[in-house]
């Protein structure tokens, strides 16, 4: 039956190339991708191979050329890790316990020097996959934030660029083995179907569906090249800008600039639903994610006639962060760029819960740490182990609030 509703609509997307008014909207792609007959599309599985289909039949649609090793797929096998720091072993053999992941590859020649990559991871966490924060029974993560978002964003772009910008190529990717470590990004990177040598910069989009009401935006791989900083500016008449540095962050756009590769990276922000069953469909800002994919046409628009853009390497702010055993059991909102570190979401039966914090409170100060922002608030809990009791300062709407917590 699921099968069934794929072809039906990927035969309805073929019946609209004769038809030049009708745009499949982000919205559409949304839907169709965090659809329960998704089943959560988790790597390997029955709903991700559909979601595959269903992203190759739109590259097809949008006129894009397969670029993958069979057809718009690229295939890669990997034995899953038993030691979060051993290397992927994509080269197995017969009978070993292996995973199969797929990569949905589309190209844009317009016979330029230089290409630019736009992508987006596609996988998600299935029924509750590890990474997984439901406690409960079953339930199918549709992860329409993380990240059908992403992928119609770029979906959306690829409409945009067909008769725009043509002094580069345009190669778009739907990454499959993201939540599993970046897999499908960093297969690709070392089994190009493309020159690697010839990719001028590179676009991720992940989670940029929950846009909030004060429009922050994060952007990070703003220093990976020089003319970055400048011209995010230049096109900024929406939003709240929060830019960070480093071309290293947990998605895709690590495993190219890895590769010397310039990034940037669009994030709205984590949530209360974020890796749970309740990241839908309906709770996405749709008109967020039109401003969006405009902004960031407009950043390529701006960089079309500025040849290859130089590489430039960052600081790895993820070096600097502390390793800590316990925690508050919350959400950070990382967007937050106020003093403090402001709770986003918290979870049942955890420390924080227990000490009466709640959304939106600011941590100012934890045991004898002024809390300033995320790296203080992680070097504080780096201080403390597991049946520790300590103080916790909060603003609450403008009251400061004391309280004790037993991690």
């Amino acid at each position: 039956m699921k099968s069934a509703i794929v072809s039906l609509f990927l035969m309805f997307l073929i019946s609209c190339k004769t038809d030049v008014k009708h745009v499949v909207s982000i919205k559409d792609d949304v839907s169709f991708l965090a659809s329960d007959a998704m089943e959560g599309r988790q790597t390997g599985s029955y709903g991700e191979q559909k979601a595959a289909e269903y992203i190759a039949g739109r590259f097809e649609n949008l006129g894009l050329e397969a670029k993958g090793t069979e057809a718009y797929f690229q295939t890669f096998s990997f034995k899953p890790k038993t030691d979060p720091h051993q290397e992927v072993n994509y080269t197995v053999k017969d009978g070993d316990s292996t995973i199969t992941g797929t990569n949905v590859i589309g190209y844009m020649d317009n016979k330029a020097k230089s290409t630019i990559v736009i992508g987006a991871h596609y996988d998600h966490l299935g029924l509750g996959a590890e990474g997984s924060l439901h406690r409960g029974e079953t339930a199918i993560h549709n992860g329409a934030d993380d990240n059908a978002s992403g992928v119609a964003v770029m979906l959306n772009l690829a409409n945009r660029l067909k008769e725009a910008n043509t002094r580069n190529n345009y190669l778009f990717m739907a990454f499959s083995g993201e939540e599993m470590g970046l897999l499908g990004s960093n297969y690709f990177v070392k089994n190009p179907t493309i020159d690697i040598k010839q990719a001028n910069y590179m676009i991720n989009m992940d989670m940029v569906g929950r846009l909030k009401k004060d429009s922050t935006l994060a952007v990070y791989g703003v220093g990976t090249s020089p003319i970055l900083k400048q011209t995010l500016k230049a096109h900024n008449d929406n939003f709240k800008l929060v830019q960070k540095e480093s071309g290293v962050g947990p998605s895709d756009h690590t495993s190219f600039y890895n590769a010397d590769i310039p990034v940037l990276h669009f994030f709205t922000g984590q949530h209360e639903d974020y890796h749970k069953p309740g990241d839908d469909v309906e709770k996405l800002n749709y008109e967020g994610m039109k401003t969006i994919s405009d902004y960031i046409f407009e950043i390529i628009s701006d960089l079309d006639d500025n040849g290859k853009l130089p590489f430039r390497k960052t600081k790895n702010e993820s070096d600097m962060v502390p390793r800590f055993e316990v925690g508050l059991g919350v959400t950070p909102d990382y967007l937050f760029d106020g003093k403090g570190m402001r709770i986003d979401g918290t979870r049942d039966d955890t420390p924080a819960v227990k000490a009466g914090l709640a959304k939106g409170d600011v941590v100012v100060k934890l045991g004898a740490f002024e809390i300033t922002d995320m790296m203080t608030y992680m070097q504080a809990l780096s201080t403390f182990k597991k049946g520790d009791t300590t103080n916790i300062t909060v603003n609450r709407n403008g009251e400061q609030i004391n309280a004790e917590v037993t991690f």
